[in-house]
């Protein structure tokens, strides 16, 4: 597992051994920051289910200003901290060891991303909540871009989703599946 591009770029990171986290596979990184490098630099980046927090140390190596990192296993924290060290951004890094709701209640209305990138073990089949929590807590901006990985196609049709988000686009990749979001738009009063 290495960074693709920018200031860090070849740099390979560390990982946790065994199946305590899932490294999002190096194609579907690949797609997801292609689809992405135009909405990256000078940018700021939550990584909530950050694992070895390789995904928000690509978006700071391709030029993002800050990136929070959470992740509620204190050795996945570890090795988000030496992969941080290792790649010289570590002065752009926040990183936590937090459970996720945990993070989403202390940081309400104080903090908001314009790139979230959303990993949760597939088993738990916790996404919609997730999502509903960020924006139901003002974590997200309106220009925001949330990226959701998941083992199963989103169902964005749900209205708790529909409601609060707009598709931009889908794709899948082998059992991987990867959804782009934002955040639909407040009308204003007449």
């Amino acid at each position: 597992m290495r960074i693709i591009t920018g200031s860090a770029r070849g740099t390979s990171l560390q990982t946790l051994e065994g199946e305590v986290t899932r490294p999002t596979p190096a194609v579907v990184k690949e797609a997801i920051f292609s689809s992405i490098q135009f909405d990256i630099d000078g940018r700021t980046m939550l990584d909530l289910f950050a694992g070895s927090g390789q995904m928000g140390l690509e978006a700071l190596s391709r030029g993002a200003e800050k990136c929070t990192f959470v992740d509620g296993n204190k050795e996945a924290v570890s090795i988000i901290t030496a992969n941080a060290k290792k790649t010289k951004l570590y002065p752009k890094t926040n990183i936590l060891c937090m459970d996720w709701e945990q993070y989403i209640k202390s940081a309400a209305k104080r903090n908001s991303f314009d790139i979230v990138f959303l990993d949760p073990p597939y088993a738990e089949n916790i996404l919609p909540k997730v999502l509903i929590k960020l924006f139901d807590f003002d974590m997200i901006k309106e220009t925001s871009i949330i990226i959701c990985e998941s083992g199963e196609k989103l169902d964005t049709a749900d209205p708790m989703i529909s409601e609060r988000f707009n598709v931009t686009k889908e794709a899948r990749y082998g059992r991987v599946f990867v959804t782009y979001l934002t955040p639909e738009k407040e009308e204003a009063d007449e």
